[in-house]
């Protein structure tokens, strides 16, 4: 009998690695899936205007009237820190020395109990503010595909007016259209629904956008106040609740990835590589590190199944064959197998964002001779919210449900293409399939980054030598808009110093670099607490127009007010209806010469000045 073929031996050899591996299918899916959930979530966070588009031009704050739509256009501002080409040195030797630190305090105290309470505590901090984060996020965006700001009805588009609650025809087929009254997107606006129903609707489409304000004041010390929302305050509870049960009763493996996800999400909102080149740089230096610590030393694989902190994402599997414990058995993916290549799908997106505005750009000529054209960038639309619009307003195919109405003005973008960000992911997801078939052959730990890091990389580079981008991939930048705005800052300022490539480490701890960071810090901290300094001379009135307080002989002060107006109790309504009934009554017994009498006031330059007494009244 003649032997098999070489081709009929491996078809072979792959059809009985499936069948073992086929109970751990549902296994290795939640993993993929699991670890694709942050990425693309945070990655999207993360956008704001690129430099390809305009600036939006400065207005006055207008007074939140509590409808989500008015703040559609406006930008969102994320700080993010960049990665300098030094931290690809600086950051697989910190993770090292870390990694190395933790292995030998395991083998030391043998019990690793304590430890684990000591990085929980640590952890907690941090969890309690991303798990709230995250979840606040979740609900927002729930909010927005149940209330979306554009939807279609029979061929024409319809823009929700919260504060005047009605919904607008705007585009498509306009003709005998009259607004809706329904806060109901789409079909669902046909459903007859009574007046206090819909009064309803409109109060829980405007119930995120009503916030609470807490003041507080302590004298020479502190004065502020933060703006707190209905989503934001069930995202802190349920994340205190989440992170005190995974302290101080159990810790089951969907408490361990929500903590999980919550520092993923909020990784990938703070770090950014800045360039390609740079994320390149540090994915390849980490390549090295995560081979050498999984291969050649027993370190990783130790801090990993003794420490039982949320560190890594955790999946319930079926137990080996043959195994008669009842403990459960879980397969783990390290959270920097997520973050690290997630920076760089995170950076991805971002470039087709520019690279979508870019193209949108116009050349203007100019009229005098020997000037330089100019170029004028389009307008920026925020992507906060366009998901929800879109599933209202697209068919699943992208086919709009609307059509354009004429000289009806232009609507803003509700996606745009995400080239590279899908070819990434493409990579990431062939990576994690690798690992799992090499981890499952071998039956041995394998670095994951051996894998993803070569896939994501890969396919983004390779994508870019197909479309013929490698030039501009390699010269986009992150921190070009950064620069121009210290550039004109300081003109006389050389704009090489400003370069990319010469930016600070992440890990720097130079004067300026705290000082950016600070500043940063601060930026970002303002936009949900105001914090004012009170100064000797002048800062005693900005204090005061702050917190509210009347007193210069205040120490401290707390007070929370209402986005809605409040009813007054019946005394003081009943006083206030009798002060303004006693103040009528004495205009009514004025003389009619002071009643006519015109005013009159003496010059400007006249030394003697009349003050006419005001009345007050003072209501106990």
């Amino acid at each position: 009998m003649a032997e098999p073929s070489v081709l009929a031996r491996i078809l072979g050899r792959l059809a009985y690695e499936f069948s073992v591996m086929q109970p751990m299918l549902p296994t290795y899916v939640h993993l993929i899936v699991s670890a694709l959930f942050p990425i693309y979530a945070g990655a999207h966070a993360s956008l704001s205007r690129p430099s390809s588009a305009a600036k939006p031009a400065k207005r006055k704050k207008a007074k939140h009237d509590g409808d989500a739509s008015s703040d559609e256009d406006a930008e969102e501002e994320h700080k993010m820190e960049g990665l300098a080409p030094s931290d690809a040195l600086i950051m697989p030797l910190l993770a090292g020395c870390t990694l190395a630190g933790l292995y030998f305090l395991l083998k030391w105290l043998q019990d690793p109990s304590l430890l684990n309470k000591l990085l929980n505590g640590y952890f907690a901090l941090f969890g309690v503010f991303s798990v709230a984060r995250l979840i606040t996020d979740a609900l927002d965006m729930g909010h927005l595909f149940l209330f979306p700001r554009r939807y279609a009805l029979h061929g024409a588009l319809y823009h929700v007016n919260g504060k005047e609650k009605t919904a607008v025809p705007v585009a498509g087929n306009v003709k005998d259209k009259l607004p809706v009254g329904s806060p109901l997107p789409g079909l669902l606006s046909k459903i007859p629904l009574s007046d206090r129903i819909r009064e309803l609707l409109w109060f829980d489409r405007a119930w995120p956008g009503n916030k609470w304000t807490l003041r507080m004041y302590l004298h020479r010390v502190f004065s502020g106040k933060l703006a707190v929302g209905a989503h934001g305050l069930i995202g802190f509870i349920c994340a205190v609740l989440a992170v005190a049960y995974f302290n101080f009763v159990d810790k089951p493996w969907y408490l361990t990835n929500l903590m999980g996800f919550g520092f993923s999400y909020g990784a990938l909102q703070l770090m950014s590589p800045t360039t390609f080149s740079t994320g390149s740089l540090i994915l390849g230096a980490l390549f090295f590190y995560d081979i050498y610590f999984v291969f050649f030393t027993p370190m990783m694989v130790t801090v990993a199944k003794s420490l039982d902190v949320p560190i890594k994402l955790v999946f319930p599997r079926p137990s080996p064959t043959g195994d008669t414990s009842t403990a459960p058995s879980h397969a783990m993916l390290g959270l920097g197998d997520v973050v690290l290549p997630g920076i760089m799908i995170g950076l991805a997106l971002r470039f087709d964002l520019f690279l979508f505005y870019l193209r949108r750009q116009a050349r203007v000529m100019p009229r005098e001779e020997g000037a330089e054209a100019t170029v004028n960038k389009p307008k920026y639309f925020s992507v906060a919210g366009q998901l929800s619009d879109r599933f209202w307003t697209h068919t699943l195919a992208g086919r709009p449900l609307f059509g354009p109405a004429a000289g009806s003005k232009p609507e803003p973008p509700f996606t745009f293409p995400k080239t590279y960000f899908k070819a990434s992911l493409i990579g990431y997801v062939l990576g994690m399939l690798t690992t799992l078939g090499v981890m499952q052959t071998w039956g041995h730990a394998q670095p994951a980054l051996l894998y993803l890091v070569p896939g994501v990389l890969g396919s983004l580079w390779l994508t870019a030598a197909l479309k013929g981008e490698l030039g501009l991939m390699w010269e986009f930048s992150e921190a070009i808009e950064e620069e121009d705005e210290d550039s004109a800052n300081k003109p006389g300022e050389d704009k090489k110093t400003n370069s990319s490539s010469e930016r600070s480490s992440f890990f720097s701890l130079s004067d300026k670099k705290s000082q950016e960071r600070e500043a940063r810090m601060n930026k970002a901290i303002r936009q949900h607490v105001t914090i004012e300094s009170e100064s000797e001379h002048d800062g005693e009135d900005r204090v005061k127009k702050l917190t509210g307080h009347r007193s210069d002989r205040e120490v401290f002060s707390f007070s929370i007010e209402s986005p809605y107006t409040l009813k007054q109790p019946q005394s003081v309504a009943k006083v206030s209806e009798d002060a303004k009934a006693r103040e009528e009554q004495e205009e009514q017994e004025q003389s009619p010469v002071e009643k006519d009498k015109p005013n009159w006031a003496p010059p400007a330059s006249s030394k003697k000045t009349t003050e006419q007494p005001q009345k007050r009244v003072r209501l106990k």
